[in-house]
């Protein structure tokens, strides 16, 4: 059956608050919508999609090496702890908007709802290319790290091809298994978290505990390398804070799992918080474990398993030691993937039930059986696996998508926040909120996004070349571009219950925002 829009207009501001136990149902009618996906999901299990998609032991891991070459120890120990600060203040900021609209849709639905149409839009594009490039930057690193281990075990060559093939296998297994429906992918998230700090604790303890050599504290938290071509150290300071930023994103997903989870309104902005602070704390550790193992700077930058963390395994541990907690990440990282696919393909089911995308009727149809909406869930691994095609050509490829992620997400988690600052008292928070805090909180989550969306469009590499280029404002140019022009095509069909507010002629409406 399909999902549509409960012809009955939503309100515009949102039940009174502070009533944490309300009817979850009833209030996703009051925004607009008929429910139809499962409620199977509970508060763990909503923290722990979020926890998932963070995966320190799937950004940490795979862009070590980035790190190591932007700045070294000191950039990627101290940007972790200050990066994280400011991404849980826009999490906070996030959390409080999601508490008020708590939909499938999440923050293009916020955009919309505080700003109008053209908000949401371009909101919604942003959210969707970020979470589809997400699914990509996850999987395919988690084929290099398969490859890595191929490598150690049986002297497997991972040509780009062979790696290629691998990734496909595992956006194919991530499909199957959430086409069974949420409930199993919320057992998955839950096991997925335990995985993640038992993992992290075995790693860590291993390489303090194993190898007879260990780097200095001086070392790990004051030692700066620039191998960046770039001369200026606090612009490579800057640029090295990429490691940190593109892995604290994928948290919106608790939001987008909302109407999938019992008492949303409270459970799924608890979730955006705690999955931010405790990535904080897991993912220091883990950064501060593996540089003081490092044995050879230059070996584990240049490594010929291309993957920096699995040398440090390699050289700490030997083989059989690197093998195993190779698997313990490569693991991790699949419980990553699986959880990402969940948030891409819940916003391709609201952005098609809203009328966004192309073949809307289709991508919005859920299953009557599992309650899952099966055809956006193999509408994002296909994408994910058409936009790291590229790679099989080119070695900056991966670099590329890891760069629609990041200048995807990261502004559009910043829009509703914007909005609800400017929306003032117009805007009614729900059963979770800062109070008193909401305004500045709120302000430097703005100003930290604007600065990093600046800053992740900077060349990363000195000179630049079509190899060393940053994508990233080629994809941000790109998603622009795409969503403006689908805007003409598309703006009679798409709607989110906000319009039904001017009422039920979508002309009218359009008359209404000066759109006609």
């Amino acid at each position: 059956m399909s999902a549509t829009p409960d012809p009955t207009p939503a309100p515009l501001s949102s039940p009174s608050p502070g009533l944490p136990q309300q009817d979850e149902e009833q209030r996703l009618r009051e925004l607009g919508y008929r429910p139809v996906l499962a409620r199977r999901m509970g508060g763990f299990g909503n923290f722990a999609i979020s926890f998932s998609v963070i995966s320190i032991l799937s950004g940490c891991m795979t862009l070590y090496g980035f790190g190591l070459n932007t700045g070294g120890p000191a950039v990627m120990l101290w940007g972790w702890a200050g990066v994280g600060l400011f991404v849980l203040c826009v999490g906070l900021a996030l959390a409080e908007v999601t508490s008020a609209y708590p939909t499938s849709g999440a923050l293009y639905y916020m955009a919309d709802r505080l700003g109008g149409r053209r908000w949401g839009w371009y909101t919604g594009w942003l959210n969707l290319l970020g979470l589809l490039g997400a699914i990509a930057g996850i999987d395919y690193g988690a084929a290099l790290f398969t490859g890595a281990f191929a490598n150690l075990q049986w002297g497997f060559t991972p040509t780009p091809g062979r790696t290629m093939l691998v990734f496909c296998a595992i956006l194919l297994l991530h499909a199957v298994l959430n086409l069974f429906g949420v409930r199993l992918v919320s057992v998955l998230n839950s096991v997925s978290v335990w995985w993640h700090l038992a993992g992290v604790a075995v790693i860590v303890g291993a390489l303090a505990i194993v190898p007879d050599h260990h780097r200095s504290a001086s070392f790990v938290f004051t030692k700066f390398v620039n191998e960046t071509g770039w001369h200026n150290p606090l612009y490579v300071a800057a640029i090295g804070l990429l490691l940190a930023q593109y892995t604290f994103s994928g948290y919106d997903a608790s939001a987008h799992l909302s109407e999938e989870t019992s008492q949303a309104s409270v459970s799924a902005a608890k979730g955006i918080v705690r999955s931010i602070w405790a990535s904080w704390l897991a993912g220091f550790v883990l950064l501060a474990g593996l540089t003081f193992a490092i044995q050879d700077y230059d070996a584990t930058r240049t490594t010929a398993t291309g993957v920096p963390p699995a040398q440090i395994l390699l050289d700490g541990l030997g083989t059989d030691g690197a093998s195993a907690l190779l698997l313990v990440v490569i693991t991790a990282q699949l419980f990553c993937g699986n959880a990402e696919v969940a948030a891409a393909s819940r916003m391709v089911f609201a952005f098609s039930r809203d009328g966004a995308l192309p073949g809307s009727r289709l991508w919005r149809t859920v299953s009557g059986r599992t309650q899952t909406p099966v055809a956006a869930v193999w509408l994002a691994v296909i994408v994910a696996c058409v936009l790291a095609l590229p790679s099989l050509y080119s070695a900056t490829a991966y670099n590329a998508v890891t760069a629609i992620n990041v200048i995807g997400i990261t502004p559009a988690y910043a829009i509703p926040v914007l909005l609800r600052l400017r929306a003032g008292d117009r805007f009614r928070p729900g059963p979770w909120q800062l109070g008193r805090w909401s305004r500045p909180i709120g302000w430097i989550a703005v100003v930290w996004v604007a600065c990093v969306t600046v800053l992740f469009c900077l060349p990363q590499a000195s000179p630049v070349t079509v190899d060393t280029m940053n994508y990233a404002s080629v994809a941000l140019v790109a998603v622009l571009v795409l969503a403006s022009v689908w805007w003409y095509v598309a703006r009679r069909s798409y709607g989110t219950p906000t319009t039904a507010a001017y009422g039920d002629d979508r002309e009218q409406a359009e008359l209404a925002e000066g759109i006609i």
